[in-house]
């Protein structure tokens, strides 16, 4: 019948490595199942180089962290001295065993739990979902605009450049500061273009910070706020570009003027965010509820007190239920939305949580 894991885990997060690392603690076997290259993909991949990682824990939690190796240091780092930083740490306590490049497709529910990838079937007694929140929001624009860059691999490939950074919260922030710091330090007078489509910004304070500092230094950065994408055009030289409404006047209370600014799209960053996994989780026959007080169709996941959803062995933790899900209590008939902010810490204490349930199953 081939090895049967305790449980199967999709995704090498911090979550997902908070799963395996507590499950290898306390005895239990387990298959961690990655789509990227490596461990942490999908923070190497969704957010720009250079980015600062904050030990952020959320009030009222025990501030002793549930896996030192997956706690970001109190000196604020950067992505990739954190990465460098939690595989060390997951080198000194053995490894964890992972199948890289490998998609999780989908799951058959039996006696087991037998998992499908792009590449193979394994069998487990529990799954796992720590899929993170990394489907992209659409734009919304007229036209095709799917190309868009979703953060910053490599500042270089905007050098000499005006470039758009689309989008009013930490990610775009963070962006705008790592290409300004490297473009002031090139020498490089180009301006960076911060739109977003409210007229108020929303990034921490440590990031509002950052951003301050970079503008005392002299970052060539300019800021739209109420800026809207509009259209997705390929221009008549064969440049596929993109349309931004940057300010709108009347004259004489009945003509609408329009001003607008138009970008080569290689040089636009898209970070509007993602709009979570909701939809693999419709495909995967999950339960969802509609958001409480929300007029538009926003549905969120529906777990028991231990991350179970309601197919039975079947969890899902970390950025996947993200920033809130609903809560179902055995013998309630209330059901109860949960905050759940998308941190690091709060990931890894998944993690652990599921992990250390699973184990009292076994026992």
């Amino acid at each position: 019948m081939g090895k049967v894991y305790d449980l199967i885990i999709i995704g090498a997060g911090p979550a997902g490595l908070a799963a395996a690392i507590k499950a290898k603690e306390i005895g239990l076997t387990y298959l961690i199942i990655e789509k990227g290259l490596e461990t942490l993909s999908g923070i190497i991949e969704f957010y720009p180089a250079g980015k600062k990682i904050y030990p952020t824990i959320p009030k009222g939690r025990n501030p002793n962290h549930p896996i030192p190796s997956l706690k970001p240091p109190d000196k604020n780092v950067t992505i990739e001295e954190y990465v460098k930083r939690v595989k060390s740490g997951i080198k000194k306590i053995g490894g964890v065993t992972v199948k890289k490049n490998e998609e999780f497709l989908k799951f058959k529910k039996g006696e087991l739990i037998e998992v499908e990838t792009c590449s193979g079937r394994y069998k487990g007694k529990n799954l796992i979902l720590a899929i993170g929140s990394n489907i992209p929001r659409d734009l919304e624009v007229y036209g095709e605009a799917r190309l868009l860059a979703r953060t910053l691999h490599n500042p270089e490939n905007y050098s000499g450049n005006n470039v758009l950074v689309i989008g009013g919260g930490n990610t775009g922030a963070d962006v705008v500061i790592t290409l300004s710091r490297f473009k002031r330090e090139q020498g490089d007078d180009t301006t960076i273009y911060w739109a977003h489509r409210r007229g108020k910004f929303k990034v921490e304070r440590g990031v509002a910070r950052d951003l301050g500092e970079e503008l005392l230094l002299g970052g060539n950065i300019q800021i739209f706020g109420k800026a809207k994408p509009r259209v997705a055009e390929v221009d008549e030289t064969g440049i596929r570009r993109l349309i931004i409404r940057t300010a709108e006047y009347y004259i004489n209370g009945e003509i609408k003027l329009y001003q607008g600014m138009s970008f080569p799209m290689k040089n636009v960053i898209s970070c509007i965010g993602y709009c979570g996994p909701t939809p693999i989780f419709e495909r995967l026959g999950l339960e969802l509820m509609k958001h409480p007080g929300k007029t538009k169709r926003t549905e969120l996941i529906v777990l028991d007190n231990n991350y179970q959803t309601s197919i039975k062995g079947v969890y899902a933790i970390g950025g996947a239920i993200s920033p809130s899900y609903i809560k179902r209590t055995k013998g309630s008939i209330k059901n109860e939305e949960i905050k759940h902010p998308n941190l690091i810490f709060t990931a890894v204490e998944d993690g652990v949580a599921v992990a250390e349930y699973i184990k009292t199953l076994n026992l």
